[in-house]
């Protein structure tokens, strides 16, 4: 899995929140033999989609991309989770997805 951190500069006005996401979000509860990382990766893009939190969005896409989940196989998801979260928020997520494969497919 592709090494997950809270950015830096949070620490300055939140140092345990970053503590916190550092040792037991990505450091315990993403390493946790129940799911590959990859399973982990299409839950956590759904629910960002699903629920519209876009700031986190960006950063767990690529993340599902470098653990194994194709560009299809998110397009499907988000396709799917239209009819349960709404258009608007899959329209955003799906083009989300296009700009980050899209910045993938040039480099």
């Amino acid at each position: 899995m592709p090494e997950q951190s809270a950015p830096r500069e949070l620490a300055e006005i939140a140092p345990k929140l970053v503590d916190l996401t550092d040792d037991v979000l990505f450091g315990d509860v993403w390493e946790r033999p129940g799911l590959r990382p990859r399973d982990r990766s299409l839950v956590t893009v759904s629910v960002l989609a699903a629920l519209y939190r876009t700031e986190q969005l960006d950063h767990h896409l690529g993340v599902a991309l470098d653990n194994g989940l194709s560009v299809e196989e998110l397009s499907e998801a988000i396709t799917h989770l239209a009819f349960y979260a709404g258009w608007p928020n899959a329209m955003t997520a799906i083009t989300r997805l296009k700009k980050i494969a899209d910045g993938r497919a040039a480099a």
